[in-house]
């Protein structure tokens, strides 16, 4: 992958960013948290976290282990999916039930119960916080029941395919 020396400004989610900075972070704070908790950031997990980072999209394992067969790290289907699984663990990324696909997180290393936005136009998807999530916990709490995993997913269109359909 080839990057110019100059600050690209791309979408994350739906809103602009230094992409190369961004990218560039995630990676670092991945391979800090990994040599901290003594865990093995090997070449095929740091390059499968850059391929979800580099386009801020979701993808699918095989799109994943397409990127990563062409890159000569791999061909067979247990090669993404453990590197999936570890960077999920690890909460790297999040999982988009919905798409059946991946997703970097964007606040890797912070203890948050994130909710995704997915546009049905253009399939992008934006991870944010919503204050329901603590709402689920007291209902939940309220009845006894303890939350291990939350995945709060709305559909509908991004501000960039809103103006599509007006200007038609």
């Amino acid at each position: 992958m080839t990057t110019s020396r100059k600050s690209v400004d791309s979408v994350v989610g739906f809103s602009r960013h230094d992409h190369r900075r961004c990218v560039s972070r995630a990676l670092k704070e991945a391979d800090d948290y990994c040599q901290a908790n003594k865990l093995r950031f090997t070449e095929v997990r740091r390059r499968t976290l850059g391929i979800l980072l580099e386009s801020h999209s979701a993808m699918g394992a095989y799109d994943v282990l397409e990127r990563l067969k062409e890159e000569g790290l791999g061909s067979k289907p247990p090669i993404a999916y453990r590197a999936l699984g570890f960077l999920l663990d690890n909460g790297f990324i999040h999982r988009i039930e919905r798409l059946n696909a991946y997703i970097a997180c964007s606040q890797p290393g912070s203890n948050h119960e994130p909710a995704f936005l997915i546009c049905t136009g253009c399939k992008s998807v934006a991870e944010t916080a919503v204050s329901s999530a603590g709402t689920l916990s007291k209902c939940a709490r309220d009845n006894g029941f303890e939350i291990q995993h939350t995945t709060l997913e709305a559909e509908g269109h991004c501000p960039r395919c809103q103006q599509s359909d007006q200007r038609r």
